[in-house]
């Protein structure tokens, strides 16, 4: 009988270990268990998204205020469209507001930083952010800077 408690014991810790495992992926990953929050969708233009992904967090000062949904190509003006998913709390973001992609670190994750505008009428569902910063690439950095440094050599 005492084997029985402890093998139900033992059992009942690698189920409550499993679960807390899966919790923790699932919140790292970036998916959430948490109910679908009332947004607003805004879409913007870039030259080149150098690695944002969809599900990227969307910050105005550094809080987050949303999300990228979807990132496809502008096949008329050969541009990489960006739709986020705006917080619905944060509906009075400027519509001069301009928005660039940034990298958390060095090598880290790319999103999407806003910074407020100074016009009255604010973006709504649907609107476009015109201004636009593209991602700074590392590779085309190096490369402009090589080219650059044998140029001055002549």
């Amino acid at each position: 009988m005492r084997s029985k408690r402890t093998e139900l014991f033992v059992g009942c810790f690698i189920v409550l270990g499993i679960l807390a495992f899966v919790y923790l992926a699932v919140q790292v990953s970036g998916l959430a268990f948490s109910g679908k929050k009332d947004t607003y969708q805004v879409v913007a233009r870039f030259d080149d998204i150098g690695g944002l992904t969809s599900r990227a967090k969307v910050t105005i000062a550094g809080v987050e205020v949303g999300n990228v949904e979807s990132i496809a190509f502008d096949k008329e003006l050969y541009m990489g469209l960006v739709t986020m998913n705006i917080d619905s709390n944060v509906a009075n973001i400027p519509e001069d507001s301009s928005i660039a992609i940034l990298t958390s670190g060095l090598l880290g994750e790319k999103y999407l930083g806003i910074t407020i505008g100074a016009e009255d009428e604010s973006l709504v569902d649907g609107s476009e952010i015109y201004d636009t910063q593209s991602a700074l690439v590392l590779e085309t950095l190096i490369s402009q800077f090589l080219f650059k440094s044998d140029d001055s050599e002549d």
